[in-house]
């Protein structure tokens, strides 16, 4: 309930605002997808940007509060610019591929870079809703390591704490964390998108 309404609400957010950009879906009903099977998706359809949303957990009687982003490790990243520079590079051998892909270079790193620099935005974003900082960290997820453009893997919060549940279930929970993602996800365009004054302004975060 949590991870699909938060992903199709975030979805909304860029397909009612962000006109110019093609979101595709890992899932748009009640169905588990397999983990190579996401990175299967967002690969074949030549994606630019993977973000993959979750709910923490821990045993039962442990409590915690906050959301949290990953990213690859340093090193798995330079290894997955790598191999995204091989997979992206028959794009240069596609016709109108300048336009197609609005000036993508798959033989330059600015993209990853700014990658890194979206995620702590996005957390500042979750910290400014009231939700606790779990922080910034590094991880080598299947999502992330098998996937060949700029990734992140965001968890909302802890279902493992009713309160946390209780937020992540309802309407002002939805809204102010999908937009925080999408104002991320704004952050990282306006760093990567040359016509960046093309782009929207940002949301109101706070729940009417």
């Amino acid at each position: 309930n949590i991870n699909l309404s938060g992903a199709l609400a975030f979805g909304r957010c860029v397909e009612e605002n962000c006109p110019d950009v093609k979101g595709i879906y890992t899932r748009k009903r009640d169905v588990f997808i397999p983990l190579q099977r996401r990175a299967d998706i967002a690969n074949s359809n030549h994606a630019d940007l993977l973000i993959s949303i979750h709910t923490n957990s821990l045993p039962m009687g442990a409590v915690a509060y906050g959301s949290e982003t990953y990213t690859l490790g340093m090193a798995r990243a330079s290894a997955n610019l790598e191999v995204a520079k091989r997979e992206n590079s028959v794009i240069t051998l596609e016709d109108n591929n300048q336009q197609t892909y609005k000036g993508f270079n798959p033989n330059k790193a600015e993209s990853y870079e700014a990658m890194r620099r979206l995620v702590p935005f996005m957390q500042r974003q979750y910290r400014s809703v009231g939700r606790p900082d779990k922080g910034v960290h590094q991880a080598g997820f299947l999502v992330l390591r098998n996937t060949s453009m700029p990734s992140v893997l965001t968890e909302l919060g802890f279902i493992s704490t009713p309160s946390a549940e209780r937020y992540l279930n309802s309407a002002a929970g939805q809204q102010e964390l999908s937009r925080s993602i999408y104002i991320g996800f704004l952050a990282y365009r306006r760093q990567h998108d040359r016509r960046k004054h093309f782009l929207p302004a940002d949301l109101p975060l706070k729940h009417r």
